[in-house]
């Protein structure tokens, strides 16, 4: 994956610095999606201006995707080509991110949606992501 990694910051004209790095270690070892805050817990040697810029580049590169929650905070993960496709559950009360796999059903179920869809509308998919809005175990 660092060598996928590194490609495509060169492809954009950047290195993989300490810095981004550390940053990409805490995306891959927490294995959803983070806050900037909670990165800094990861990786608590970065600077918050020094995440934000790295996310900032990072994203220009397609390395990581922006995840938005229920709360005001903005999350991070890595592309789903690297990270490997999954959705997402998301708590309406504290506003936290998880990861959950796709089944085989489910995503036999969208493809046909998504080919009904094109069938009607002339819409074509190229992807897809399904975020389940709801209340966690811990805020239930």
């Amino acid at each position: 994956m660092r060598d996928t990694v590194e490609s495509r910051l060169r492809a954009v004209g950047q290195r993989l610095t300490a810095n981004r790095r550390a940053l990409l270690d805490a995306l891959i070892t927490t294995r959803r999606p983070l806050t900037i805050p909670e990165i800094l817990e990861e990786q608590p040697g970065l600077a918050q201006s020094s995440v934000y810029r790295n996310l900032v580049g990072f994203e220009d590169a397609r390395v990581v995707h922006r995840v938005v929650g229920a709360d005001e905070f903005a999350r991070w993960e890595l592309a789903e080509d690297l990270a490997g496709h999954h959705h997402h559950l998301i708590c309406a009360s504290c506003g936290r991110v998880e990861d959950v796999p796709a089944s085989a059903g489910l995503e036999r179920s969208v493809a046909a949606a998504a080919a009904a869809i094109t069938r009607t509308t002339g819409f074509r998919t190229q992807h897809h992501r399904l975020d389940l809005v709801g209340v966690c175990e811990g805020c239930a």
